[in-house]
């Protein structure tokens, strides 16, 4: 049974992402819904919320809730999906729509033009360096070198603004993450943003030979980067691109450097690391010891 913290995990991923997985096409944050005979895209996602509703047949909830409705099946089942567990787990058809329609045509793009700006000359606020350096503990190199940046909107609530960057160091996505403690929504996402595997330009820095570590989520990320290894993060295996799998099995099959991972201590964890060691079949497991849900906390029991 899975604890408050590891379903909180699951009801943060981005809804639109997990939305993608499930086939579902979304433009400008709307989709066609699987719940009824839709053919005007009535089921509308608030990203702000990570929450989903249907105008037309009243179908609404989280990720959890979107997972239940359109595999059929129950919570525990869901949770499992989410978590990395899709075995046997078969994807109902597409709902019909009206051919002719531009509707799915339709591809919007993130401007990154709008956000390059912010990350050129980072800024940290009282609560950013708090949350970074207090009591993550962070080097300050790492915060620097992810370009990590803040902000505060119009109710002056702080927030942690992360870029996410491709392999040439191209911007392709924002996430966004809310430092109130226990406040939602925690996450996020400018439109359109690309936010799968991260730290992606750290692959220009290895050398033959080189670990490469692997970690779920970005304060992981950046727990093994302070700690002086070489790391990438993805947020869950369910929001993995073919892009990014494409990605990882090539450089399984042509580098020269090694593949770890500490998997989160349960059950979801365990299933990610099974799940990537499909792509990674050299993915080597490193056990965390007892009482460390994730490397974050293993992270600063040691600092």
């Amino acid at each position: 049974m899975m604890d408050n913290s590891q379903l909180q995990k699951l009801r943060d991923l981005p809804i639109e992402g997990v939305a993608e997985r499930l086939g579902m096409q979304i433009v400008r944050h709307k989709a066609l819904c699987p719940f009824h005979d839709d053919h005007h895209a009535s089921l509308s996602f608030c990203t702000r919320r990570n929450t989903f509703r249907c105008f037309a047949c009243g179908a609404h909830g989280g990720t959890i809730d979107l997972v239940m409705k359109r595999q059929n099946i129950g919570f525990k089942e869901a949770c499992e999906w989410l978590g990395g567990n899709q075995t046997n787990r078969t994807l109902p058809p597409a709902p019909p729509y009206r051919a002719g329609s531009n509707y799915l045509q339709e591809k919007v793009d993130f401007d990154a033009s709008r956000y390059e700006r912010f990350f050129e000359r980072p800024w940290l606020s009282p609560e950013a360096r708090r949350f970074l350096f207090e009591e993550r503990h962070l080097d300050e190199r790492v915060v620097r070198w992810c370009r990590l940046t803040s902000w505060k909107d119009r109710k002056e609530v702080p927030w942690l603004q992360i870029p996410y960057y491709d392999e040439e160091g191209r911007l392709v996505g924002v996430q966004n993450r809310n430092l109130v403690k226990g406040a939602l929504p925690r996450f996020r996402f400018p439109q359109g943003s690309e936010c799968g595997i991260y730290n992606l330009p750290i692959l220009k820095r290895l050398k033959p030979g080189d670990e490469l570590w692997i970690a779920e989520g970005c304060s992981d990320c950046w727990a093994l980067l302070s700690a002086g290894h070489k790391a990438i993060a993805i947020p869950s295996s369910t929001l993995l691109s073919k892009k990014d799998k494409d990605l990882l099995s090539s450089l399984s099959s042509s580098s020269s450097f090694s593949f770890h991972m500490y998997p989160d201590q349960d059950a979801p964890g365990e299933r990610l690391f099974l799940q990537l060691q499909k792509v990674l079949p050299t993915l080597v497991h490193h056990q965390l010891p007892e009482g460390c849900k994730d490397y974050g906390e293993y992270y600063l029991s040691h600092h």
